[in-house]
């Protein structure tokens, strides 16, 4: 994506084998922050092809990740861009990509799932719905913010547990991805706007 720099890993196993060195640890969660995740590419690519989106309002970035998505809000206008991750490695990356590409974006290590989100105005999310677990965290935080007014968005690859119903498609995206954390090199990924509940 031309208008977005970001540092990212060359070696996703190298860089994922010296994270659990460094930290002591076996069986850590793939370093989330070190790759560009083909749900952020979509939702990402999707707010610079439509600023309207962003442009004036708040914006949470949810499990941001490499900040790529609350970057594309910041370079498209938005008033301000929160970006949320659980993991200290995300939040130095966010901090890193965003100075790089001359934007704005307060990153900070907080779980914010048993609230709403508020007080953003618009939340994006790139690719969350990839454990069932996760999920069922997920959905109802995207619900509350949906149920005050926010606009919420989602990138997702085809993702098992995202639950399709719910949402609106906006816009399909072949997005090339990490082979070696993928099943391929090249995925669609679809955006979504949750829609409010029907009834």
């Amino acid at each position: 994506m031309p208008e977005v720099t970001l540092h990212m890993a060359q070696d996703a196993i190298a860089l994922w084998e010296t994270t659990e060195a460094a930290r002591g640890e076996e069986g850590l969660a793939p370093p989330f922050w070190a790759f560009a995740w083909a749900g952020g590419v979509g939702v990402a690519r999707y707010v610079l092809d439509h600023p309207e989106l962003v442009a004036g309002r708040t914006v949470l970035d949810l499990a941001a990740g490499s900040g790529l998505v609350g970057i594309a809000a910041a370079l498209r206008g938005a008033r301000s861009v929160r970006a949320a991750e659980i993991d200290a490695y995300a939040v130095a990356a966010i901090d890193v990509n965003a100075e790089t590409n001359g934007v704005r974006v307060d990153a900070a290590v907080e779980d914010l799932l048993d609230g709403d989100g508020a007080p953003a105005e618009v939340v994006l999310a790139g690719d969350v719905f990839y454990e069932r677990a996760m999920a069922a965290r997920f959905l109802p935080f995207l619900e509350r913010a949906r149920a005050r007014g926010a606009v919420v968005i989602v990138g997702d690859p085809g993702r098992a547990y995202l639950p399709r119903e719910r949402f609106s498609a906006l816009a399909a995206y072949d997005v090339p991805v990490v082979a070696d954390l993928e099943d391929a090199a090249l995925k669609t990924t679809m955006v979504w706007r949750l829609d409010p509940p029907k009834g």
